[in-house]
């Protein structure tokens, strides 16, 4: 969308539908409230099913489209087939997906529990493939038919990703995992009008980050982390812009952050 468009208050995603993940709570409320007030029909995808009827309905009350309310467990293999295949029949198209559920759990690896392993890949990992492969084939449709000449695939990675440390060998595993993916997946579809999108972000003050993954703040003051509004800004920058423009990754981290 230009500037006039903007100006005439005309919404940059109206028309347009999304579905983002581990939307009951943090980055995933806060991005599916910021897609929505850009006039986008919502899709959100949730483990804790009263929680996400609950932000559902709040969505539903402050205007625009209806959300829709998909309970699922991502790190069940059958779910993201099947909530892509709901949003769809539901809204009947599929603009934008934001893979942002995940799991963390940190602890050194000689200590780790590989259960915990296996979460972190199911949710981190698998579960983002099984939902971009699932929501491909709609997107590219919305790429090449849609009104805005584009569609977005954003994936909500970590910091972590990029500068490993001890004690969080795991979790910045799978999330390495999701950059090269992301990366990879550009290539294959940037020329079909399918923009990928990574955003890395730093210490965010989350439900996650109040559990096992609080220490990797490194005493750094919760004052100073990001908030799950400062990500939701992230996405709503990469899906907005105009069509001839990509924005294919941004790292946002505290400002006293250091690594």
């Amino acid at each position: 969308m230009d500037t006039a468009d903007r100006d005439n208050g005309q919404q940059a995603l109206s028309g347009s539908v999304a579905l983002v993940t581990g939307a009951s709570s943090g980055i995933g409320a806060a991005t599916a409230l910021a897609l929505a007030q850009e006039g986008c029909a919502v899709a959100l995808v949730a483990r804790r099913a009263e929680r996400l009827a609950d932000f559902t309905a709040r969505i539903g009350k402050a205007g625009g489209p209806e959300p829709l309310s998909l309970a699922a467990d991502l790190g069940d293999a059958s779910q993201p087939a099947r909530v892509v295949a709901e949003a769809v029949d539901h809204f009947g198209r599929l603009d934008v997906l934001v893979n942002n559920a995940g799991y963390g759990a940190r602890s050194p690896f000689e200590d780790s529990d590989p259960e915990d392993w296996d979460r972190m890949l199911d949710l981190n990992v698998k579960a983002l493939l099984r939902m971009s492969h699932a929501a491909l084939p709609h997107l590219l449709r919305a790429a090449a038919d849609g009104p805005r000449g584009v569609a977005d695939l954003v994936n909500i990675s970590s910091a972590a990703g990029r500068v490993p440390r001890k004690n969080n060998s795991v979790y910045s595993a799978s999330k390495h995992a999701v950059c090269s993916f992301s990366e990879a997946l550009r290539q294959e579809v940037t020329g079909r009008g399918v923009r990928v999108g990574l955003v890395e972000p730093g210490v965010v003050v989350t439900e996650m980050t109040a559990g096992s993954q609080a220490s990797s703040a490194r005493g750094l003051p919760r004052e100073d982390w990001l908030v799950a509004e400062d990500i939701a800004r992230c996405v709503g920058f990469m899906v907005t812009q105009p069509a001839h423009m990509a924005v294919n990754e941004l790292t946002v981290r505290p400002t006293a952050q250091e690594h």
